[in-house]
């Protein structure tokens, strides 16, 4: 079982950046593989970006390609989304997820969430 909290989101202006993190209250971090996702209002939750084990391995939806950067330190067990050329279609609330032995764009294969942290970017 791990719990994991998000921090880091905010408002910010279109074409800006931010930094999120998911600190995770285990410390078999390491164990589990990770994800971002993301909510808009009146939308599903969507995939943004998934991470394996070690850190060799990262997935992002299309949308993000480019400009956002998921990564982690297992030694801080911190996971970590790094938002660059923002947009307002960005907007959302951004929640990590870890699994047990899935990698990848699906949310349901996903064993723990986080609160979720609000994205907001303004045009």
């Amino acid at each position: 079982q791990v719990q994991l909290v998000e921090s880091g989101g905010g408002l910010v202006q279109s074409g800006g950046s931010l930094r999120l993190s998911c600190a995770a209250s285990a410390s078999t971090f390491s164990s589990y593989t990770m994800g971002w996702f993301r909510q808009a209002p009146g939308k599903e939750r969507e995939f943004v970006a998934a991470i394996n084990r070690s850190g060799t391995s990262t997935y992002y939806v299309d949308s993000v390609k480019g400009r956002f950067t998921i990564s982690r330190d297992n030694a801080k067990n911190t996971l970590y989304l790094q938002m660059n050329s923002l947009k307002p279609v960005d907007t959302a609330v951004y929640y990590c997820a870890g699994g047990n032995n899935y990698v990848g764009t699906r949310r349901e294969r996903y064993d723990y969430w986080g609160q979720g942290t609000q994205v907001t970017v303004s045009s």
